[in-house]
């Protein structure tokens, strides 16, 4: 075998490994991105339910609040 043709073997397998690793760690990033993806979707969604949550404890406090301030009008009057 001739020196030409072992260096392009040479540089052939090396190109080679080089993209199969290439293909397999952006797969692995892929994968590490998609996953954080999910967890980033699961915090949006408790922290929705949180606010909801929030969203309707102000409405009761609110509720709550016009009645006492209606009371205390109802009480001024007489």
């Amino acid at each position: 075998m001739s020196t030409a043709s072992k260096v392009v073997l040479g540089v052939s397998v090396g190109l080679t490994l080089s993209t199969v690793a290439a293909v397999h760690l952006k797969q692995t990033w892929d994968r590490q991105r998609l996953h954080e993806g999910v967890i980033r979707d699961l915090e949006r969604q408790e922290r929705k339910k949180e606010n909801l949550r929030l969203l309707e404890e102000q409405r009761i406090l609110t509720v709550q609040l016009q009645e006492e301030q209606r009371r205390q009008e109802e009480l001024q009057e007489h």
